[in-house]
Formats: structure tokens, C-alpha cells, sequence
């Protein structure tokens, strides 16, 4: 075997992808899409491991690591090798070549981070070069009904229509709680500055997938104090944003389908509320939208006020964690 190492090359993705076969992970899936040529707007440097047999050299291997614009305090990278050239020195080699090239990156930043499943060859290869987890995120699905349903006011649906209110995706007021919770949830990897033209393109334009939300606010309040009749809608306390219903299983009609399989959606709330007003807002806003159907939601360790509400589900078997888990691994600080 006798391994030489090269920058990446249109075409490599074909002969790689015939190599390695299917991605292994999700996580791997969705990284082999950052491997592209080398170049500075965004920053990149990837590379490739090739095994030259008889004078053919036969890509085996490759390297990516690159800035983001989102969560710009590390630099992502991506090592993946072929099953048949594991454990012969490869993939280490590969990211000493990357941390090299990180040492030259323009913004400084030369920590890396990584996604990874637990229990995979690629979680025990960052744990072996010093990689730590720093966050824990689970696909969760909640089943429909797992929660009572909320009372407001004196339960009327004029109280209810108070404070539950369908709120178009491009709201600035939207555009801002949602950002400043993306915030601080991330406060473990921050996301830099987030601009409401930034949120909306990440979160909430049609790009993004999202195709409505809903928003509880606090009770109505009056402008001019007490005495004063309310008129002035309470603040949002906690927001639902709704992206396009999972693929259709295999066999599945569309509208079979539709009935069965969970709505993604981003869940959050204001991030000054306390822990409890947190929770309480959360709980009954999942309430709402997963009275009649599942809904899959993306939990991270850091949302402390959704974890709260969704553990105790899981432990019930009123929700149930899809796939396998994510963790966030990182060079340490």
C-alpha cells in the first residue's frame, strides 16, 4: 500500500462515492457535501488520500475542513476513509494535514468540531484525537394527544384566540424572539450575530422549508395601566414554526402518508422568561400543536425548558426519540 496525498479534484466525489459505498450515518451523509475543491470565499481546504496500486492511484480517502458563517467560533471538519484502509494511519494522517491547513485559516480560528453518532467508527476516531463532546441533540417524536390541552382566561375561545395567534413567518417580532432563543440555546457554540434578515433566511423564509407558525402570548394588557381596558397583545412567550411533513415512507401513498407521519417543527420561547414560565409556555403550545398529530421535534441538551417537558413524555411512551443520537464533538478550548 503506498498512500500520496493531494488536494481534491473535480470528479473525486464520483470516484469516492463508488469507494465508500452508502453513507454509513446521518451525519456522514450530510457531510460529504462539504467536500468540494479547495478555495478562500467560503475558506476551504480539502483533501484526498489516494492508494496507488501497480502505478494507478485509486482515491481512497478525503479531508475537509472549512469555516461557517453560522457558528463562525470553530471550523468544521470531515475526515472519512474507506473501510479497507481503516486503522493503517490514513484518516490521522489526513487530519494533521487539516489542522496544518486550519493553522492558516483567515479568521484565526483553528479549533475544530465535528458531528458524530455515539458508537460508530467515527466517534471513537474524535475520541482518539481529543475531540469532546460539547452537545447532544435527538430527534424526537411526540405523539399526538401526549399532552392535556391548556385552559386560558376563563376558557373561552375569546380567551384562547388572546393568546393563540397564527403568525405570518416573515413577523419581525417573530423574526426577533426566534433569533435571540437560537441564541441563547447555542450560548455552548455561538452563532456570532444573528440580523432578522439572517434569521428569516435560516429559519423562516420559504427556502428554509418553514410554512407557518404559531405563537402564545401573554394575556392582553392595557397601554395606560391599570383600570384601563387591555388592548395591547401580550408579548410572545413561546413560538411553533412548522417545516414541510417528513417523505413518505417506502410503499406509502402521499396521503397515507400525511396522516401518519410527524410535522418538523422549531419550538422555542422567549429566552427572558424564567425557567418555569419557560416550561409552563413550551408545555402548552406542544399541547396545541400535537393534539391531533405527531410532531417531530429536535432537542438539544441546552433547551433546558423543552427538555423538561419532553423527557418526561419519552419516559412515558408519549414520545419516542427517532434515529440515533447526534453529538457535537470539539477540540477543547
Amino acid at each position: 500500500m503506498a498512500i500520496e496525498y493531494r488536494e481534491w479534484r473535480e470528479g473525486d466525489d464520483l470516484a469516492l462515492m463508488e469507494i465508500w459505498g452508502d453513507p454509513e450515518t446521518v451525519q456522514a451523509g450530510q457531510f460529504r457535501g462539504t467536500l468540494a475543491p479547495s478555495g478562500n470565499s467560503p475558506w476551504r481546504r480539502c483533501i484526498v488520500a489516494e492508494d496507488v496500486v501497480d502505478g494507478v492511484a485509486i482515491p481512497v480517502a478525503a479531508g475537509v475542513v472549512h469555516e461557517a458563517s453560522l457558528h463562525p467560533e470553530r471550523l468544521w471538519a470531515y475526515i472519512e476513509v474507506d473501510r479497507h484502509h481503516r486503522r493503517t494511519g490514513v484518516g490521522s494522517t489526513l487530519l494533521t494535514m487539516l489542522r496544518h491547513e486550519a493553522e492558516q485559516s483567515p479568521s484565526g480560528i483553528t479549533r475544530l468540531r465535528c458531528k458524530v453518532e455515539p458508537g460508530t467508527p467515527g466517534a471513537a476516531f474524535a475520541a482518539a484525537a481529543g475531540l469532546e463532546p460539547i452537545q447532544r441533540s435527538r430527534l424526537v417524536v411526540v405523539e399526538p394527544g401526549a399532552l392535556k390541552l391548556p385552559v386560558f382566561g376563563d376558557g373561552s375561545e375569546a380567551a384562547a384566540a388572546e393568546q393563540v395567534e397564527d403568525l405570518a413567518t416573515g413577523s419581525v417580532e417573530l423574526s426577533d424572539v426566534v433569533g435571540r432563543y437560537y441564541t441563547v440555546v447555542h450560548a455552548w457554540d455561538s452563532p456570532g450575530d444573528l440580523s432578522i434578515a439572517t434569521v428569516q433566511r435560516l429559519f423562516l423564509n420559504e427556502l428554509s422549508g418553514a410554512h407557518g407558525a404559531i405563537v402564545l402570548r401573554a394575556p392582553k394588557s392595557s397601554a395606560f395601566g391599570e383600570g384601563v381596558p387591555a388592548s395591547k397583545k401580550g408579548r410572545i412567550e413561546a413560538f411553533a414554526v412548522s417545516y414541510a411533513e417528513l417523505a413518505p415512507a417506502a410503499g406509502e401513498e402521499p396521503a397515507q402518508a400525511a396522516s401518519g407521519q410527524p410535522t418538523e417543527v422549531f419550538l422555542g420561547h422567549e429566552p427572558q422568561l424564567s425557567l418555569e414560565e419557560a416550561r409552563a409556555s413550551v408545555r402548552d403550545l406542544l399541547a396545541l400543536i400535537a393534539f391531533q398529530h405527531p410532531v417531530l421535534l429536535e432537542l438539544d441538551d441546552s433547551m433546558a425548558a423543552l427538555l423538561g417537558v419532553v423527557e418526561p413524555l419519552l419516559h412515558n411512551g408519549k414520545a419516542r426519540v427517532q434515529g440515533a443520537e447526534t453529538l457535537v464533538v470539539s477540540d477543547p478550548a
